[in-house]
């Protein structure tokens, strides 16, 4: 039987994710453990290489859990490579038009909706598929596509980047969509435009039939964009809750 269906747990309900920028297996355990729904491995500004996302992946696999991958931007090359490694999910970052995303889908996606080569080796064992033939037949539908939404040009381009056969959902960037809209380099993924960005961006999606994810930074942000209607939600990094961890011991050893 294969790993569970990362597109069947979006379809039933909201899929909480942990996010790991660090490379240390022990760390990719812990968040595996931890009632999260799936673990998010960041090659953009996280540590991740090929290397420690091949191991995250088979612990992912080896507990029951899907491992979706965000590689550096226009990373063509390593969104085949994170695939053909077991991850159910792929994010390209930095999606503005629909021939970025087009572009995208093509490595992402065996024939005909791409024309991602065949070598998912690794990938048959994590996912527990009986032969290579089960996994190409099921590969096109049980391996993800997300583009990030996080400029102004994606967002007028929103409604078409959707609209391409092949991409499964958008997933976008709160930083650096507020930065993009403010014009001035002001991070405040808070502001009243960006926050109704967001809620159109979800919106937009499930007018569309597509998935609509996201990251949050705290519980808070998690819970508004539930609200919203994003099916996927990375919330906080290991960095992040390690920090607040370790503050909040040692002020309570002191108090």
């Amino acid at each position: 039987m294969p790993l569970p269906s990362l597109r069947d747990a979006l379809g039933s309900g909201l899929v909480v994710s942990g996010w790991s920028s660090l490379i240390d297996p022990l760390v990719h355990e812990a968040l595996l453990r931890a009632p999260f729904d799936a673990i998010m491995l960041d090659m953009q500004h996280g540590l991740h290489d090929l290397k420690s996302v091949s191991q995250a992946v088979a612990v992912a696999g080896a507990l029951g859990k899907p491992a979706i991958v965000r590689v550096p931007v226009d990373d063509r090359a390593t969104v085949s490579r994170a695939l053909d490694l077991g991850a159910s999910a792929v994010i390209m970052p930095m999606i503005e038009t629909v021939e970025d995303a087009r572009r995208f889908v093509s490595v992402a996606k065996y024939p005909p909706l791409g024309l991602r080569s065949y070598g998912p080796a690794r990938a048959l064992d994590v996912h527990g598929y009986d032969s290579p033939a089960d996994y190409a037949a099921s590969a096109n539908r049980e391996t993800l596509s997300f583009a990030m939404i996080e400029t102004r040009a994606a967002l007028d381009d929103l409604e078409a980047i959707l609209a391409i056969d092949g991409l499964d959902g958008v997933f976008v960037g709160p930083s650096d969509l507020s930065i993009a809209l403010a014009g001035d380099g002001t991070r405040n993924p808070e502001s009243a435009e960006c926050v109704a960005a967001i809620e159109r961006v979800a919106k937009v999606a499930e007018l569309a039939g597509k998935i609509a994810a996201i990251y949050a930074a705290s519980v808070g942000e998690a819970r508004r964009y539930r609200d919203f209607g994003y099916r996927l939600v990375c919330v906080s990094s290991d960095i992040a809750m390690l920090k607040a961890a370790a503050v909040d011991i040692a002020k309570a050893v002191r108090t």
